[in-house]
């Protein structure tokens, strides 16, 4: 009785009790501090725990690597950026018997370049000038200037209200009020990238169901859509306070985080979920190229560096040949989507077995040097895990 009449007068007194021993501070995103995977964003799609596998664009994504998450009960995405609409259909029936729980289909909202109009003959003359060595060097024609730009936006939509997924999470962008209303009706949740906290806040006003908030550890495309990608460069644990404490929808944090410390760091700072995209792209059922996976694991993978060389757009990779020798040159490299076109021929993008590897795309994050597994089902278990215990 004294203790309860004392805590009240405190309280009165306007003490706060978080302030006191054996008092500690409540996260509002829990319903239980020792329910770790209990939060806003798990709540929101029933789904067991708060992990995100990172969507790959460029042909990295899998349909095993997909349903291996979502089994697992985190979230599977597959990066539709490069594919039609028929060709999403039918990745998104086999995901859909590889598993019978919630995925998400990524796509690019811009996925055109604006300068496209203005990169004139004299313009690709001056690329293919610069590229002429490389090509020379691995015996390659030099190619015309790209025509097929590939998919648009607006047609890989139609294919999103086909397949109902229960997630479409999109960057670069915002999709129209349209879109998103769309989305709403079929039962779609919708999920939207930001790297500073005004997009994060754009976001949430068009009505979006959570954010990614990606900072610059992140490997491939910087995102940004209201400022320059140059401009928009704040790290992941700067980031994700600030987003939380400026929107009130589910936050995933996202950038840099490779193991459970990550996670952990992510949920203290008021991160709903974590999306995690090298350690899933370094496992066994991702796309990428089997050099791609060992180099994520040896030393070349300790050195990254943002580069518009492969896409025309900013991305974060590892350090090779080209990046370092054309690193003063990138004001010359196409708009996207056409400079990875151009780069197809150099077989540099999207990354394939077999092509010079000094030449090649290798996305990942700074945080590879972390990585221990290579099967996704153990990287989910190992997480669990240790959150459980913790």
């Amino acid at each position: 009785m004294k203790r309860r009449n004392a805590l009240k007068g405190m309280a009165i007194a306007g003490i706060s009790l978080n302030s006191l021993p054996g008092f500690g501070t409540v996260n509002p995103h829990k319903t239980n501090k020792n329910m770790w995977n209990n939060t806003k964003f798990t709540g929101l799609l029933g789904i067991q725990y708060p992990i995100v596998q990172g969507p790959f664009g460029g042909g990295l994504s899998s349909v095993a690597l997909t349903a291996a998450v979502s089994n697992a009960g985190g979230l599977g995405s597959f990066g539709g950026q490069p594919y039609s609409a028929k060709e999403i259909i039918e990745t998104s029936a086999a995901i859909r018997k590889a598993t019978d729980k919630p995925f998400n289909i990524n796509l690019w909202v811009n996925d055109r370049d604006r300068r496209l109009a203005e990169f004139d003959s004299e313009d690709y003359k001056k690329l293919t000038d610069l590229f002429t060595p490389y090509f020379k060097e691995l015996d390659l024609p030099i190619p015309e200037r790209p025509t097929n730009l590939g998919a648009k936006f607006e047609d890989q939509l139609e294919a999103i209200y086909e397949v109902r997924p229960a997630v479409f999470s999109f960057v670069y962008g915002i999709p129209s009020e349209d879109i998103l209303e769309k989305c709403r009706s079929l039962g779609i949740k919708t999920v939207g990238a930001a790297t500073t906290v005004d997009e994060a806040i754009a976001l949430e006003k068009a009505g979006v169901d959570a954010i990614v908030a990606t900072g610059c550890e992140a490997g491939g495309h910087r995102v940004s859509f209201l400022r320059s990608a140059e401009d928009s460069l704040t790290g992941t644990f700067a980031l994700i306070p600030q987003v939380a404490d400026n929107v009130k929808i589910p936050v995933i944090a996202a950038g840099g985080i490779a193991d459970v410390r990550g996670v952990k760091a992510a949920l203290a700072l008021g991160a709903d979920a974590v999306q995690m995209g090298t350690a899933f792209l370094a496992t066994n059922q991702s796309n990428a190229t089997q050099d791609h996976k060992d180099k994520l694991f040896s030393e070349e993978g300790k050195d990254t560096v943002l580069t518009k060389v492969f896409t025309g757009r900013l991305a974060r990779g590892l350090r090779n040949r080209l990046t370092e020798e054309l690193k003063d040159s990138q004001h010359l490299m196409a708009p996207y989507p056409l400079q990875g076109k151009f780069m197809g021929h150099l077989k540099a993008y999207p990354a394939t077995e077999g092509s010079n590897s000094a030449f090649r795309s290798y996305w990942s994050g700074q945080s590879a040097s972390l990585l221990k597994f290579r099967d996704a089902g153990e990287l989910m278990l190992s997480i669990i895990n240790e959150m459980n215990k913790a």
